[in-house]
């Protein structure tokens, strides 16, 4: 593999800069030497860049200021090609966390998509960890690698993205119990249950990601239904933004709310039995007693009697005759 740009000290050639004008407006570039910036308010040498540490102020021939960064993995993934939609920094992060995903772990991931989430998993496993990455599309995956190429500086000798389904694919890449993180981005996750359940290790962890709650629901009793797993956990990740400058302290107008469900669960040993949860059953599942258990008497709410309620009726009745006397004697007209 390439030499990887560094993430730290002076800027040399090779190496993406981000550069913030004076509006906010950011533009990446990659570093060559004799090359120049151009852009409506002046030019940039790149010779003025390279030597300078990283977070330095350049100035153009027009005298405009820029902030010279390198920018991090969640700039790049947020401005690189797309040949399909990403998964946001927020998921990723939380599928790092939820995953548990850790150096040196062997990871399946299905699709690549724009290779934004591979780049956050290579970045994690390390390069003693292994990613094999499966996409049915092969326009998809030639843009997933060209972007981790444009971001590592080369190909990753510990990725491996294969054209195809994954149920087809996963049992000639891996050995069964073998890995130990399988992360699926797909429509249908359930449908690659069975290749996803052999190739995992005993308590290595599934996690999907998916857009709607019809996904969620299927996949999620899909899970339950197989038998090989914990009892699964979904949640989503909402992140919104505060405006903070001196007194005006505010939530964001905006907020990046839902993109995506995330539902985990763990391996369990082959022939273990996971002991019966003991959960509220679904609607569908409702019977005689559940009904009389969730009527008011049984939650313990207090009734009124008929008798009560009868002399309550005859009591606002009465309030009212006497309200429509009361106004009968307000528009009648004076004894003079």
């Amino acid at each position: 593999m390439t030499e990887t740009p560094r993430s730290s000290g002076p800027f040399r050639a090779g190496d993406r800069v981000q550069l913030t004008g004076p509006k906010g407006r950011m533009n990446t570039i990659t570093l060559e030497p004799g090359k120049l910036f151009h852009s409506h308010r002046g030019v940039l040498e790149h010779d003025a860049i390279i030597g300078l540490p990283d977070g330095s102020v350049v100035t153009n021939n027009a005298g405009v200021e820029h902030l010279a960064l390198r920018p991090l993995l969640t700039d790049f993934v947020m401005s690189m090609p797309r040949g399909a939609a990403i998964v946001y920094p927020k998921d990723a992060a939380q599928i790092l966390a939820l995953a548990d995903v850790f150096p040196g772990a062997t990871v399946v991931e299905a699709g690549v998509g724009s290779g934004a989430l591979s780049l956050w998993l290579l970045r994690a496993i390390g390069p003693e960890g292994r990613l094999h990455s499966f996409e049915r599309r092969e326009e998809f995956a030639e843009v997933a690698r060209a972007n981790a190429a444009t971001f590592l500086g080369g190909d990753p000798e510990n990725w491996t993205v294969r054209v195809g389904d994954l149920q087809d694919t996963l049992p000639e890449a891996v050995e069964p119990g073998s890995v130990d993180r399988v992360v699926l981005d797909m429509l249908a996750p359930w449908e690659t249950l069975d290749a996803v359940t052999a190739a995992l290790k005993p308590g290595g962890v599934v996690l999907c990601y998916v857009a709607t709650v019809t996904q969620l629901s299927r996949v999620a009793e899909a899970i339950r239904a197989s038998g090989d797993y914990t009892h699964p956990q979904s949640s989503e990740t909402m992140v919104r933004g505060w405006h903070v400058e001196g007194l005006a302290v505010r939530p964001d107008h905006r907020m990046i709310a839902h993109t995506g469900f995330l539902i985990t669960a763990r391996r369990l040993a082959p022939g273990t039995v996971l002991p019966e949860l003991k959960r509220r059953p679904s609607k569908s599942d409702y019977s005689a007693e559940d009904v009389e258990a969730w009527t008011p008497g049984a939650l313990g709410e207090r009734q009124s009697s008929p008798k009560s309620l009868r002399k309550r009726m005859r009591e606002a009745t009465a309030s009212a005759e006497l309200a429509k006397g009361r106004d009968a004697d307000e528009d009648a007209p004076g004894v003079g």
